[in-house]
Protein backbone atom coordinates (compact mmCIF):
# COMPACT_ATOMS: atom_id res chain seq x y z
CA UNK A 1 0.00 0.00 0.00
CA UNK A 2 2.74 2.48 0.97
CA UNK A 3 4.70 1.84 -2.24
CA UNK A 4 1.56 2.62 -4.27
CA UNK A 5 1.18 5.95 -2.46
CA UNK A 6 4.86 6.79 -2.91
CA UNK A 7 4.79 5.90 -6.62
CA UNK A 8 1.81 8.19 -7.16
CA UNK A 9 3.97 11.13 -6.03
CA UNK A 10 7.00 10.37 -8.22
CA UNK A 11 7.47 13.13 -10.79
CA UNK A 12 4.64 15.19 -9.31
CA UNK A 13 5.08 18.96 -9.51
CA UNK A 14 5.87 20.49 -6.12
CA UNK A 15 3.36 22.89 -4.61
CA UNK A 16 3.87 26.39 -6.09
CA UNK A 17 4.92 27.79 -2.69
CA UNK A 18 7.72 25.20 -2.49
CA UNK A 19 9.39 26.14 -5.77
CA UNK A 20 12.52 28.21 -5.59
CA UNK A 21 12.21 31.84 -6.65
CA UNK A 22 14.97 32.60 -9.15
CA UNK A 23 15.11 36.22 -7.95
CA UNK A 24 15.25 35.39 -4.22
CA UNK A 25 18.78 35.85 -2.85
CA UNK A 26 18.25 33.07 -0.29
CA UNK A 27 17.11 30.63 -2.98
CA UNK A 28 20.19 31.58 -4.98
CA UNK A 29 22.39 30.88 -1.94
CA UNK A 30 20.63 27.54 -1.41
CA UNK A 31 21.27 26.68 -5.09
CA UNK A 32 24.94 27.77 -4.74
CA UNK A 33 24.44 30.58 -7.27
CA UNK A 34 25.52 33.22 -4.74
CA UNK A 35 28.39 32.90 -2.28
CA UNK A 36 27.73 32.68 1.44
CA UNK A 37 29.55 32.02 4.67
CA UNK A 38 27.70 28.82 5.47
CA UNK A 39 27.80 27.62 9.05
CA UNK A 40 25.22 24.81 8.86
CA UNK A 41 23.22 22.82 6.33
CA UNK A 42 20.99 19.76 6.30
CA UNK A 43 18.22 18.50 4.00
CA UNK A 44 15.71 21.09 5.22
CA UNK A 45 17.69 24.15 6.37
CA UNK A 46 20.73 26.28 5.61
CA UNK A 47 22.39 28.82 7.91
CA UNK A 48 24.94 31.46 6.97
CA UNK A 49 26.42 34.69 8.29
CA UNK A 50 24.53 37.88 7.43
CA UNK A 51 26.52 39.99 4.93
CA UNK A 52 25.45 43.18 6.73
CA UNK A 53 25.53 42.00 10.35
CA UNK A 54 24.10 44.01 13.20
CA UNK A 55 26.80 42.44 15.35
CA UNK A 56 29.63 39.93 14.94
CA UNK A 57 28.11 36.45 14.51
CA UNK A 58 24.74 37.64 13.13
CA UNK A 59 23.49 34.44 11.47
CA UNK A 60 20.48 33.70 9.25
CA UNK A 61 18.69 30.35 9.47
CA UNK A 62 16.66 29.65 6.32
CA UNK A 63 14.39 26.72 5.42
CA UNK A 64 15.24 25.52 1.92
CA UNK A 65 11.86 25.73 0.16
CA UNK A 66 10.86 29.20 -0.98
CA UNK A 67 8.05 30.08 1.40
CA UNK A 68 7.43 33.72 2.20
CA UNK A 69 5.36 33.49 5.37
CA UNK A 70 6.20 31.70 8.60
CA UNK A 71 2.49 30.99 9.02
CA UNK A 72 2.64 28.88 5.82
CA UNK A 73 5.78 26.92 6.68
CA UNK A 74 5.01 23.16 6.69
CA UNK A 75 5.47 21.50 10.09
CA UNK A 76 8.47 19.38 9.05
CA UNK A 77 10.36 22.48 7.91
CA UNK A 78 9.27 24.47 10.97
CA UNK A 79 10.59 21.66 13.20
CA UNK A 80 13.88 21.39 11.29
CA UNK A 81 14.32 25.16 11.41
CA UNK A 82 13.68 25.17 15.17
CA UNK A 83 16.29 22.46 15.69
CA UNK A 84 18.79 24.40 13.57
CA UNK A 85 18.11 27.67 15.42
CA UNK A 86 18.77 25.92 18.73
CA UNK A 87 21.99 24.24 17.51
CA UNK A 88 23.35 27.43 16.00
CA UNK A 89 22.40 29.50 19.04
CA UNK A 90 24.38 27.14 21.27
CA UNK A 91 27.36 27.14 18.89
CA UNK A 92 27.31 30.95 18.64
CA UNK A 93 27.21 31.44 22.40
CA UNK A 94 30.21 29.14 22.77
CA UNK A 95 32.16 30.59 19.83
CA UNK A 96 31.67 34.18 20.97
CA UNK A 97 31.67 33.51 24.73
CA UNK A 98 28.42 35.52 24.94
CA UNK A 99 25.17 33.92 26.06
CA UNK A 100 23.02 36.93 25.13
CA UNK A 101 21.11 36.48 21.87
CA UNK A 102 18.20 38.01 20.02
CA UNK A 103 16.27 35.59 17.78
CA UNK A 104 13.89 37.24 15.32
CA UNK A 105 11.63 36.06 12.51
CA UNK A 106 9.55 38.64 10.66
CA UNK A 107 6.51 37.96 8.49
CA UNK A 108 5.87 40.63 5.84
CA UNK A 109 6.37 43.48 8.34
CA UNK A 110 10.08 44.37 8.34
CA UNK A 111 10.89 41.31 6.21
CA UNK A 112 13.55 42.50 3.74
CA UNK A 113 13.76 39.16 1.87
CA UNK A 114 10.39 37.45 1.29
CA UNK A 115 11.65 33.99 2.27
CA UNK A 116 11.15 32.66 5.81
CA UNK A 117 14.30 33.20 7.85
CA UNK A 118 15.39 33.63 11.44
CA UNK A 119 18.03 36.09 12.56
CA UNK A 120 20.24 34.98 15.45
CA UNK A 121 21.95 38.12 16.66
CA UNK A 122 24.44 38.07 19.53
CA UNK A 123 23.72 40.73 22.15
CA UNK A 124 26.11 43.63 22.53
CA UNK A 125 28.77 43.19 25.17
CA UNK A 126 29.03 46.21 27.42
CA UNK A 127 31.95 47.24 29.54
CA UNK A 128 35.65 47.46 28.75
CA UNK A 129 35.32 45.55 25.47
CA UNK A 130 32.14 47.28 24.24
CA UNK A 131 32.31 48.38 20.61
CA UNK A 132 32.97 52.11 20.35
CA UNK A 133 30.35 52.48 17.63
CA UNK A 134 27.56 52.17 20.21
CA UNK A 135 29.14 54.02 23.12
CA UNK A 136 28.24 57.60 23.79
CA UNK A 137 31.75 59.01 24.09
CA UNK A 138 30.38 62.35 25.34
CA UNK A 139 29.03 60.71 28.53
CA UNK A 140 32.25 60.88 30.52
CA UNK A 141 33.51 64.15 29.08
CA UNK A 142 30.47 66.28 28.37
CA UNK A 143 28.19 65.06 31.12
CA UNK A 144 25.47 63.94 28.69
CA UNK A 145 22.96 61.34 29.79
CA UNK A 146 23.68 57.75 28.74
CA UNK A 147 22.10 56.57 25.50
CA UNK A 148 18.57 55.23 25.70
CA UNK A 149 18.03 51.70 24.40
CA UNK A 150 16.38 53.18 21.31
CA UNK A 151 19.35 55.48 20.66
CA UNK A 152 21.75 52.58 21.21
CA UNK A 153 19.84 50.38 18.72
CA UNK A 154 19.75 53.22 16.17
CA UNK A 155 23.52 53.73 16.49
CA UNK A 156 24.08 49.98 16.12
CA UNK A 157 21.97 49.91 12.96
CA UNK A 158 23.81 52.90 11.50
CA UNK A 159 27.19 51.30 12.31
CA UNK A 160 26.51 48.17 10.23
CA UNK A 161 29.32 47.31 7.85
CA UNK A 162 29.73 44.65 5.20
CA UNK A 163 31.09 41.38 6.53
CA UNK A 164 34.87 41.06 6.12
CA UNK A 165 35.85 37.83 4.28
CA UNK A 166 38.76 36.95 6.58
CA UNK A 167 36.74 37.56 9.74
CA UNK A 168 33.86 35.54 8.26
CA UNK A 169 36.12 32.53 7.57
CA UNK A 170 37.48 32.62 11.11
CA UNK A 171 34.01 32.94 12.62
CA UNK A 172 32.52 30.16 10.45
CA UNK A 173 35.30 27.83 11.60
CA UNK A 174 34.66 28.69 15.28
CA UNK A 175 30.91 28.11 14.94
CA UNK A 176 31.21 24.88 12.91
CA UNK A 177 33.65 23.48 15.47
CA UNK A 178 30.89 23.72 18.05
CA UNK A 179 28.04 22.21 16.03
Amino acid sequence: MTSFIIKSHVGREPAPSWKQDLTCPFCRIIDNELPSNKVYEDDHVIAFLDIMPLRRGHTLVVPKPHISRLSELPPEFAAATGVAVSKIARALTEALDNTGLNVVCNQEYAQAVPHVHYHIIPAPVFGASAPTSIENTDDAVGGRAPLTRREMHQKEFEAREELDDDEAEELVAKIRARL
